[in-house]
């Protein structure tokens, strides 16, 4: 039987798919900004004064360069749509969530809450459960900042 894409199209399977690429991406993340923290510390130990490495300064936009281009392959493949909509809001609120994490329990925490927040903005782009995602990574964001904060 051949499915038009007017038919319901399973649901899980894409959330499940982005989940596991956001556990994945913040994992990636934490390891290679604990990297660069380290490469940066043994290449300004013997200075005294403010120091700066090329990893130091090219962290944060090969993170997110790294991440939009694994986003976009993979929400392309799972079809999820609309990317424009969905991609920018992950990638640009994701560092609040996966500090709060990592800060309070490690890696393993921000790998949970980075596949967290990807499953449950990707379920926001089906409007059957629009309000459903945007609420719950609405309550993650802002748990997210009282932990940061209090």
């Amino acid at each position: 039987m051949n499915t038009s894409y007017a038919d319901p199209q399973p649901v899980v399977p894409r959330v499940f798919g982005a989940a596991v690429a956001g556990a994945v991406l913040a994992y990636g993340a934490c390891w290679f900004f604990a990297w660069v923290n380290h490469h940066s510390e043994q290449a300004c130990e013997t200075t005294d004064g403010f120091c700066f490495t090329w990893w130091g300064l090219t962290v944060v936009p090969l993170t997110f360069t790294t991440a939009l281009i694994i986003l976009i392959a993979v929400y392309k493949r799972l079809r999820i749509r609309p990317r424009i909509a969905v991609i920018p809001p992950t990638l640009v609120l994701a560092p609040i969530p996966l500090a709060a994490a990592q800060t309070n329990a490690g890696w393993w925490a921000a790998a949970l809450t980075g596949g967290a927040w990807a499953s449950l903005l990707a379920l926001a782009s089906w409007r059957r459960y629009r309000i459903l995602g945007l609420s719950a990574a609405a309550a993650l964001l802002l748990a997210s900042l009282v932990v940061l904060y209090r």
